[in-house]
This record gives structure tokens, sequence and C-alpha cells, in this order.
């Protein structure tokens, strides 16, 4: 007799169905950054929320005779409110449940999993799903601050997790760890079949506490062992300087909640040098907060000036100005980008275009150009949902296209190897010859 499940779980089940007719036919994957967001909302229970068809090629080999008597049984029906036709998704439900040899999903994992297989049918890669572990990741690093060893990351191509920064004075960096560096344990326990979320909740901890990393190294025949006494870490999303022909410039590498007040601290600072331009560097920034896109762009344009037009899909719009703070309003300016500056850093780039107010050069941008509401979950966990695309003040669609350089510029392997940044020298060159 097949086991009655209670309806909660019931629903929970019905909607693993669909996880499981979505991820067959597409690769699972999240991406990290890009986002163009608003501070997390709370929400009650009711929130909003293609490889091989041949099922029977695939089903058929195992339709093996028995010689066990066959009972039909009734499926119950689907739950109250479910979609048109999910008592075939439950009568499949229950047969797994019965006969399926190996371990069904439990608890949370179906609820979770289910939610990401109805948003993989969406076909957005940013409207997503975050389990409470990965919200709180995410919260940290948005917030500007996190407790761990100090260092920017990216998936490795065996596995493990690549050091791409080790940020100065962190305790990454005190512990001996390179950029380049490949975590391929954490505390003796293997993670390169983990995604690399679960990597860095791993590496993550409380400060003061101990982590043992086990290390690939360029150059170094066998893995080794650091141990790192974790720390609290601010993030560092900001460098600036003076340049040759008084010159200033700025890197910005990400629009965290810290992002307007690092930037008119830097300006500050520059500004008492007197400089003759100002180059304001934003290659590789995946975006951030929409209101720190807002205040960042700002200190470049006198207030009331359009910064971006936000359109919904019933053709509303709303047009966000600047707010003051124009601290660098007249300097000539100049800014940076690449294929990696996304979503906020086009909303200034392409504000900034549209006005007249600097000239862009570098690659065309990422081209991301929608914007996400964070809906924060009753357990904690958190329903990213597009909700918007924006346009350039001058109506420019973002979205897929991204921003043209004024002066595009290449960046080879070559000059990478050899250390060149062609993109700052035709910057600099720019602000000799204005042109």
């Amino acid at each position: 007799m097949m086991r009655e499940w209670p309806t909660s779980v019931r629903v929970a089940l019905v909607l693993l169905l669909t996880v499981a007719i979505a991820m067959s036919s597409m690769s699972v994957g999240l991406a990290v950054g890009f986002g163009l967001g608003r501070m997390s909302a709370s929400r009650g229970p009711q929130a909003v929320l293609p490889v091989g068809s041949d099922a029977e090629k695939i089903i058929e080999p195992f339709l093996t005779p028995t010689t066990e008597p066959q009972t039909e049984v009734e499926p119950p029906p689907a739950p109250a409110g479910a979609p048109e036709n999910f008592d075939v998704f439950w009568e499949a439900l229950e047969i797994l449940n019965e006969y399926y040899y190996g371990d069904m999903p439990q608890g949370n994992d179906i609820t979770y999993a289910a939610i990401r297989g109805l948003l993989k049918a969406l076909g957005d890669p940013f409207t997503s799903f975050l389990d409470p572990k990965t919200a709180e990741i995410f919260s940290a690093d948005i917030s500007g601050s996190f407790e761990g060893i100090g260092a920017r990351v990216e998936q490795a191509e065996n596995g493990g997790v690549r050091l791409i920064q080790v940020f100065p004075g962190s305790p990454a960096e005190k512990a001996g760890l390179q950029d380049g560096d490949i975590i391929i344990a954490v505390d003796g326990k293997d993670i390169t079949g983990l995604t690399l979320l679960e990597q860095v909740a791993l590496i993550r901890g409380p400060a003061g506490s101990e982590v043992t990393l086990t290390i690939v190294r360029e150059g170094v025949r066998d893995p080794f062992d650091v141990v790192v006494t974790r720390g609290r870490i601010e993030i560092p999303i900001i460098e600036y300087r003076m340049l040759e022909g008084n010159i200033a410039y700025i890197k910005f590498s990400e629009f965290n909640a810290l992002g307007t007040r690092k930037v008119r601290e830097a300006l500050r600072e520059l500004m008492k040098e007197d400089p003759k331009g100002l180059i304001f560097d934003i290659r590789g920034n995946p975006g951030g907060f929409l209101h720190i896109a807002i205040g960042v762009t700002s200190q470049f344009l006198p207030e009331g000036q359009v910064i971006l037009i936000e359109r919904w899909k019933d053709g509303r719009e709303k047009v966000y100005r600047s707010e003051g703070g124009d601290l660098a309003v007249d300097i000539p300016m100049v800014v940076l980008v690449d294929r990696g500056s996304a979503s906020a850093s086009e909303i200034l780039a392409g504000a900034l275009q549209d006005h007249g107010r600097a000239v862009i050069i570098g690659e065309r941008t990422f081209g991301k150009g929608s914007v996400q509401q964070s809906f924060e979950l009753s357990d904690g966990s958190e329903l990213r949902v597009t909700i918007a695309r924006w346009l350039t003040p001058n109506g420019r669609e973002i979205h897929r296209k991204g921003i043209e350089p004024d002066i595009p510029v290449e960046v080879t392997d070559e000059d990478e190897a050899a250390g060149r940044d062609p993109v700052l020298e035709r910057a600099l060159e720019y602000f000799q010859t204005g042109q």
C-alpha cells in the first residue's frame, strides 16, 4: 500500500517533479554578482515567486517482466490549488516514493530544489533562489564586510577555489596565501566536487577561529596545508591615487553598501591635488545596489539630472535623478569599462555617456539591464525576482546589448602576459591629446 503523506509534503513533492523535468534539460548554474538589486523585503508565505526528451528510450530497458502480481493503486488527488493536470505529477511522485531504488530528498532539500526547478523554467538567470546559508553569504558581501580569510575567489577549472585577489593585510595574506593559489580541501574535507557557494561557506567562519586549507600552487609539486586564523574582513572596493600628468585615478570594484561613502572619501582626497582630469575605472565591476548606483553617479552630475529610467512590463516607468553630492561635476572625466562591467556599472557608464559628461574607453560592457527585487522568505532564504528593465537617460535598452565605448580598446593575451594595460594608457593619452 502506498504511503499517505501530509499535504505540505505532498505539495513539496509535486514541485519536486518540476525540478526533475527542468534540471534534466539544462545544467544548474548560479551567476554570482551581476546584480542590480533593491534591499531585501520581508514577505509572507504567499510570496510570488533542453537536452533530450526521448524518455521512452531511457525507461524502456528497465521495464523487465516480473512474476510478482501487479496491483493498480488509485493515486490520491493533487493538493488543493495545484495547477491543472498536477494529478499526473502526484501519481508519478507517489510511484517514485514507493519504488525508487535510492534515497529521496528530504525536508528542505525537496522544497529548495523544487523552487530552483520552477525558476529554471523562467529562462531568466537573474531570477534566483538562495537557501538561508547562501543568502547569508550574499548579504555579508553586499554589506561590505564579512568574517573569513579575506580573498576574492572563483571556481577553479578542475575543482576547488582559486584565489584571484588576496586582500592586503588580511588573514590570508598573513598566512602566506598568494593570488593564484587553489584551495582543494578545507579541514581535510575535499571540496573539489562542491559548488562555489558551498566551498565559500566552508572557508568562511567566525573571526578568531582557525581553518586548515589544502593548497595547490603553481611551481610547487605537492599540495600543502596552510592554517589561517579567520578575521573580520572589510571588502576593499576602492583604490585611488594620482597618476602622471596630474590625473586622478579611482578603481571602483563593487556597488556594495559602502560604495557611495568610499567614492566620496576618495574624491575629497584627490580633489585636494587639483587634478587636471579624473579616470574612474569600473572594469570587472559586477554591480550591486540600485541606490548605490544612484549615489555614486550623483557625484559626477549636477542635481536633478536623469540617471536611469526603470520600466515595468505593463509600461509604467520611473525616472531616477541625481541627488546632489556633485564632488566632481566639472573635472574632465574618463570611465574605463570591459566585458565584466555590469548592471550598476552600466547605469553609471550609460548615464555619463548620454549626458556627455565622460568619455567611455575600453570594451563593450556585459549587458545586464534588468532590476531584481529581493524577497526574504520566512526561513531566511531569499528569492530574487526580475521586476523591471532599466534604460539610459536617452532611452537606450542595455539588456543583452551593453554599453559601447566611445573609444574601443582591445586587451590582448600578449598585453596581459606582459603586464600592459592599454586601456589605461589610452585614457592617459586622451588627456594629453584631447582625442
